[in-house]
C-alpha cells in the first residue's frame, strides 16, 4: 500500500473514531444528570428504569435495519443521519421541559445512534486490508470506550450551572462531526459492491425465538439473565446516589468516571489474561457468584470512600462477564461467526431492555431493592451456569 493511502486511511479512522467519541461522551453526560431532570419534573425510580431502557431498545430493534441500508445506499448516508439525527436528539434533551420530551430525545437519541455504530465498523471492513482490520476495530472500540469514561465526568462538571449546559455542547460536537464526514470522509462502499435487492427490517421476536432453539441457546440465555443482573446496579446507582446517598452531579460523574476506567481496565486487559489461565466457564461462574456477594456489600456501603470501592470492584468483577460469554459462545457456534456474535449482542441488548425496567420499579419500592434482587438474580444464574456450562 502506498504512503498516501496510509495517510487517508488513517484520516479516515481518525474521523470515524471522533464520530464515536462524540456518540458515546453524549450517553456518558446522560447518566449522572438524568436523576436530577428526573426529580425536577416529580417523577420517580420507574420513570428513570423506563429512560435508560428506552435507548436500549430502540437500538435493539432498529441496529439491524440500519445496517441493511448501509449495504444499500453506502455507508456515508447513514453515518451522516445517525450524526445530525444524534446531535438533534442531544439538543432536544436539553430543551426538556416535561417528561414526555425526555422519553422522546432518549427514543431517538436510541434509533440514531445505532446509524453511527454499525455503519462504522463496516466502514473499517469496507477500507482495510485484512490483517489491518483487528486494529481499526480496536481504534473504534477504544474510542467509544474513551467516551463513556469522559461523558460522566464532563457531563457532571459542565452541569453545575445548568442541568442542560451538557447537552447543548454535545449537539454542537455533534455537528462537527458531521462536517467532518460531509466533507472529509470518502464513501467506502463502490456501488457494485451494495446490495439494492438485500432485504431491510428490525430485529423480531421470531428471530430471538429460533436463537434460543438453537446449540447456542442456553449461552444466549446465560447473556440475557446476566445482563439483567448487572444492569440492577449500572442502571439504578446514579439514581441510588442522589437518593439514598445525597450526592450532587459533580459527585457522581467523578464516581462513574472512575468506574469506567475500572471497566476497561477488566474488559480490556484482565479478562484474557484470566480466560488463558482458567478457561471461560470458570471465569463465568467466579464472576457471577462474587458479583452477587459485592451486590450486598454495595448495600452496606455509607462512605463516598466505601461506595467507591464497593461500586469499583462490583464492576471489576462483573466486567468479565460479557466478554467471556461471548467467547465462548463464539467456540461453541455451530452457525456463522459473525451471525452468533450477532445474536449474542441482542441477547445482551434485551437485558439491558428488562433490567432497567425491573431495576426502576423496584427501587420505587425501596431504594436498596435492585442490589437485593440483582443479588438474587446472579446468585441463580450462577446456578444455572453450573448445569448449563458444563453441559
Amino acid at each position: 500500500m502506498s504512503e498516501p493511502s496510509r495517510i487517508t486511511q488513517r484520516k479516515n479512522l481518525v474521523i470515524l473514531a471522533f464520530s464515536l467519541v462524540v456518540v458515546m461522551l453524549g450517553f456518558g453526560m446522560v447518566i449522572p444528570i438524568l436523576p436530577f431532570y428526573i426529580e425536577r419534573m416529580g417523577a420517580g425510580g420507574s420513570a428513570f428504569g423506563l429512560l435508560v431502557a428506552i435507548a436500549a431498545l430502540t437500538e435493539l430493534l432498529f441496529g439491524p435495519l440500519w445496517g441493511s441500508l448501509s449495504d444499500r445506499t453506502g455507508r456515508k448516508p447513514i453515518l451522516m443521519i445517525g450524526m445530525f439525527g444524534y446531535g438533534l436528539s442531544m439538543l432536544l434533551f436539553g430543551l426538556s421541559t416535561e417528561l414526555w420530551m425526555l422519553f422522546a430525545s432518549r427514543a431517538l437519541s436510541g434509533v440514531l445512534s445505532s446509524a453511527t455504530l454499525a455503519p462504522a465498523m463496516a466502514y473499517i471492513g469496507d477500507s482495510t486490508a485484512q490483517r489491518e482490520r483487528g486494529g481499526g476495530m480496536g481504534t473504534l472500540g477504544a474510542a467509544a470506550g474513551l467516551g463513556v469514561i469522559l461523558g460522566p465526568a464532563l457531563g457532571g462538571l459542565l452541569a453545575g450551572g445548568s442541568l442542560s449546559t451538557p447537552f447543548f455542547i454535545a449537539a454542537g460536537i455533534s455537528m462537527v462531526a458531521l462536517l467532518l464526514i460531509g466533507l472529509l470522509l470518502p464513501e467506502s462502499l463502490p456501488r457494485q459492491a451494495r446490495k439494492p435487492s438485500r432485504r431491510v427490517g428490525m430485529l423480531s421476536l421470531r428471530q430471538l425465538g429460533e436463537a434460543v432453539r438453537s446449540p447456542i441457546g442456553v449461552l444466549l440465555l446465560l447473556a440475557f439473565l446476566a445482563t439483567v443482573g448487572t444492569t440492577n446496579f449500572e442502571s439504578i446507582f446514579s439514581l441510588y446516589a442522589v437518593e439514598a446517598l445525597d450526592y450532587g452531579p459533580e459527585r457522581i460523574g467523578a464516581m462513574l468516571t472512575v468506574i469506567g476506567v475500572v471497566a476497561m481496565i477488566g474488559r480490556g486487559v484482565l479478562t484474557g489474561l484470566l480466560t488463558r489461565r482458567w478457561g471461560e466457564p470458570i471465569v463465568i461462574q467466579c464472576a457471577l457468584l462474587a458479583g452477587a456477594i459485592t451486590f450486598v456489600l454495595l448495600w452496606l456501603a455509607r462512605s463516598y470512600l466505601a461506595v467507591l470501592l464497593t461500586a469499583g470492584l462490583f464492576v471489576l468483577i462483573t466486567a468479565f462477564l460479557r466478554p467471556a460469554i461471548h467467547s465462548l459462545t463464539s467456540q461453541q457456534a455451530t452457525v456463522g461467526q459473525g451471525t452468533a456474535m450477532g445474536l449474542s449482542n441482542s441477547f445482551v441488548s434485551l437485558g439491558r431492555v428488562v433490567g432497567p425496567i425491573w431495576a426502576g420499579a423496584v427501587f420505587e419500592v425501596r431504594p436498596v431493592y435492585p442490589y437485593l434482587s440483582g443479588a438474587i438474580i446472579l446468585l441463580g444464574v450462577f446456578l444455572l451456569s453450573l448445569r448449563w456450562i458444563k453441559r
